[in-house]
């Protein structure tokens, strides 16, 4: 999954949040630098990062890339999932997107100082381009697929892959649909299971 999906799947706690957003870019044990709450959220992203990459509903999106794009397939689907859950976020939270990503913003910059160099090189982008409310839009996504194509020196081709997103809108709607409910209960799941064995 995305940014916007993991920041969501997060749960009410905003260091659990920082965790899972900042994840990615901390390896293996170095987590345990960290106070509980930002350790959870870096284990929960790897759990939701291992169940996404195996669920058989994802696969059938990823497939549907494959022949193009290979091994880029994936991190176009995780992609492809946040517009669907930016656009449809009114079903998942009471809260408006733009109110919420405004606080995530503040929480990250309240936290600027706990944050990896690299999260904080790109913050001003993030928030200055305002990413996760952009996701809602097709526009929005296409810059991102933009972005993520130049940081492969245009090798991927990942720009491309909006034409796939508009041909088979309804089938990856449908397929992230289906699996961010099962998503949302597992996540929920294992929060509870990493609060209770991290100390």
């Amino acid at each position: 999954m995305n940014y916007l999906a993991h920041i969501y799947l997060s749960g009410d706690n905003k260091l659990v949040t920082i965790g899972n957003f900042i994840a990615d870019g901390i390896k293996g044990s170095n987590y345990k630098k960290y106070q509980k709450d930002i350790q959870v959220g870096i284990l929960l992203h790897r759990h939701i990062d291992t169940f996404t990459d195996a669920h058989k509903t994802v696969r059938i999106s990823t497939k549907r890339l494959h022949e193009k794009y290979g091994h880029y397939s994936g991190v176009i689907v995780d992609i492809l999932y946040d517009h669907f859950l930016a656009k449809n976020w009114s079903s998942y939270s009471k809260i408006p997107l733009h109110i919420y990503v405004d606080d995530f913003y503040d929480s990250l910059e309240d936290n600027f100082e706990i944050l990896p160099l690299r999260i904080k090189k790109m913050m001003p982008y993030m928030i200055t381009d305002n990413w996760l409310l952009s996701y809602a839009s097709i526009k929005g996504i296409s810059r991102v697929l933009d972005g993520m194509n130049r940081r492969t020196k245009n090798r991927s081709s990942m720009n491309e892959a909006v034409h796939e997103l508009e041909a088979f809108y309804n089938e990856f709607e449908n397929e992230f649909t289906s699996f961010f409910d099962e998503l949302i209960n597992f996540s929920s799941i294992k929060l509870k299971e990493l609060n209770a064995i991290v100390v």
